[in-house]
């Protein structure tokens, strides 16, 4: 018995969006356009450039939302 078909036969398939890597939109976005996006949680970033990026973030678009439950 064979696995799932990667291709599917009917011509709509085609149609199906492919898996986006994130990280490469990103980074182009950075190198092309000068955009960059960064999540506060990114584990790459240290408590001082994850409070930088905060406070410019409130600058520019104001305060975030708090989320109490």
């Amino acid at each position: 018995m064979n696995g799932p078909n990667p291709h599917p036969s009917c011509p709509l398939g085609k149609l199906q969006p492919q898996a986006t890597d994130l990280e490469a939109v990103k980074r182009e976005g950075w190198r092309e356009q000068h955009i960059l996006v960064v999540h506060l949680t990114d584990e790459r970033l240290d408590f001082v450039e994850r409070e930088l990026i905060r406070q410019i973030g409130e600058r520019l678009y104001g305060r975030r939302e708090s989320r109490r439950g």
